[in-house]
């Protein structure tokens, strides 16, 4: 009988230990508009990110980090839902997520986590509390970075759907004080210090800022830190021609709009002050990280809480002649990615694999021992952030984006991406698609999607993406009302349009491709 019940106790403890073992602390920390290469680790020639740096090196840098659409809303449901858009169907900025869909932070509750989310929410024009979260603090739309109107040394110009409304915590309405990301990460350590079930329950934090999304404000702390810094401004087709190939029409017209270098913004735009003040608003971000890391050390909890730090897409400054973001390019759809937590992951990790934004909710429902539900698109990579491989992970990954009647400027397009080669498909427009050999040109210059010795590559792309739609649900195309501001302007006195490639004339009486 004594033997039964050390068994038992044995059994208990084991169970008891693997419980805690499974539900670890876990923090999402979400950055707007971070690009992929806007790191110090990175090889960044001047901005400096020492809280990321350590992040990454006593953590895990994921190298091929996407998302599956580049643009705020659609990445942000992506991420709480493990759906691809057309899935979940927020394919714009301005419509919110159906009722129906589950936010993985409602799985963690249902197993006993208390839940926060502080920060930026831009799903449909709310602030109001939202389902999976025990606590709450948001803004309006875009939000402000400054409340006031002086004190900021640097000003921006009107950005749309940045209401200066205050914030919204649990539904109380209160005055923003200060700083947007300085005063967020307020609120987020306030919360890990006070929170109601401190001793009872693990604890999931979803930390999403507000920086670095345009217009970029530095905190006075950083304002024109790096104002004699060089940026040169890179070359795009319209500099040198002869060192790109086969561009679509729909880029170089886009140049001369809203989301072109040539009327960026309809203004007289300095692209490389734009991206030093870029790079001056992210070194908050970072002082952000290293207070929540700090955070942690203090309490003794760094070495057990899962942090997964991204960006919710890219931004070009210039590459390819247009700003932004929404196309398929490297600067558009690449992320920055990083995981923490030193007793799951080996320092210096590096994840080569294709991970994306759909795949974060099943990565930390796994982490706080959660079985994935079988409806989301992505999968955990769990495994891989641990240094072990998953045998049929993906090869390429879906990437789409469905054309705005607000920013009418990039059409409706679909990709696959891979470590090696890139498929680009327009759709609703008379056009060239792209293929590029992102090994030999990662800066996408050469399209190959017309060139003889590729088109049976072009083939079985076109065939595994068609594939991959059908098997996602995804043959329907999102159709959503008109809302919002249309911005389908160009510049008087820029360029006017693109000329078809020569190749698509032909003489009468021959036939297609």
């Amino acid at each position: 009988m004594r033997r039964v019940l050390l068994s038992l106790a044995c059994l208990l403890a084991f169970i008891l230990c693997a419980r805690a073992e499974q539900q670890r602390n876990v923090i999402l920390i979400l950055i707007d508009d971070q690009r992929f290469d806007a790191l110090g680790y990175m090889g960044h020639p001047f901005l400096e990110t020492p809280n990321l740096d350590r992040m990454a090196a006593h953590g895990v840098h994921f190298e091929n980090a996407f998302v599956t659409t580049s643009l705020c809303s659609p990445s942000r449901a992506s991420i709480l839902t493990g759906l691809f858009a057309h899935n979940h169907r927020v394919v714009d900025n301005y419509h919110p997520v159906d009722d129906h869909l589950t936010f993985f932070p409602e799985l963690l509750q249902q197993a006993g986590y208390e839940t926060a989310f502080v920060g930026k929410w831009h799903m449909g024009d709310t602030e109001d509390p939202q389902r999976g979260f025990d606590h709450w603090v948001s803004f309006k739309g875009q939000g402000i970075y400054w409340p006031h109107e002086t004190g900021l040394k640097i000003k921006g110009r009107y950005v749309p759907q940045a209401y200066q409304s205050g914030i919204n915590i649990n539904g109380q309405q209160v005055d923003q004080k200060g700083y947007i990301t300085d005063e967020l990460t307020d609120y987020a350590l306030d919360w890990l210090t006070h929170r109601a079930s401190k001793d009872e329950k693990p604890y999931f934090l979803y930390l999403s800022h507000k920086a670095v999304h345009a217009d970029f404000l530095p905190p006075n702390r950083y304002a024109y830190r790096y104002e004699n810094e060089p940026v040169p401004r890179p070359k795009s087709w319209a500099d040198d021609p002869s060192a790109f190939t086969d561009v679509p029409m729909w880029v170089q017209n886009q140049r001369n709009s809203r989301h072109g270098v040539e009327f960026a913004y309809y203004t007289e735009l300095d692209l490389a002050n734009y991206y030093r003040r870029y790079c001056e608003a992210l070194l908050a971000v970072d002082d952000s990280v290293g207070r929540v890391l700090q955070h942690l050390q203090d309490n003794g909890e760094l070495e057990d809480t899962v942090i997964l730090f991204m960006g919710d897409n890219g931004f070009l400054f210039g590459e390819h002649g247009l700003i932004d973001k929404r196309t398929a390019y490297e600067e558009s759809v690449r992320v920055p990615m990083i995981m923490h937590c030193p007793s799951l992951f080996p320092a210096g990790t590096r994840v080569p694999e294709i991970v994306a934004n759909i795949d974060v909710a099943p990565t930390l429902l796994a982490a706080a021992g959660i079985a994935p539900p079988a409806h989301m698109d992505g999968r955990s990579f769990l495994p891989l952030a641990q240094g072990r491989p998953i045998a049929d992970w993906r090869e390429y990954l879906l990437y789409e984006y469905y054309w705005e009647r607000n920013y009418p400027q990039t059409p409706t397009t679909h990709a696959l991406i891979g470590r090696d080669w890139k498929y680009i498909r327009y759709h609703g427009i008379w056009d060239t698609d792209e293929l590029f050999n992102l090994r030999d040109d990662p800066r996408e210059t050469t399209n190959l999607w017309h060139h003889p010795d590729h088109q049976e590559r072009v083939a079985e792309l076109n065939a595994k993406l068609f594939a991959e739609l059908k098997a996602t649900t995804g043959m329907d195309l999102p159709l959503l009302p008109d809302r919002g501001t249309k911005f389908y302007h160009r510049k008087d006195t820029g360029s006017r349009g693109a000329e078809f490639p020569d190749w698509f004339y032909r003489e009468a009486g021959t036939s297609g491709l």
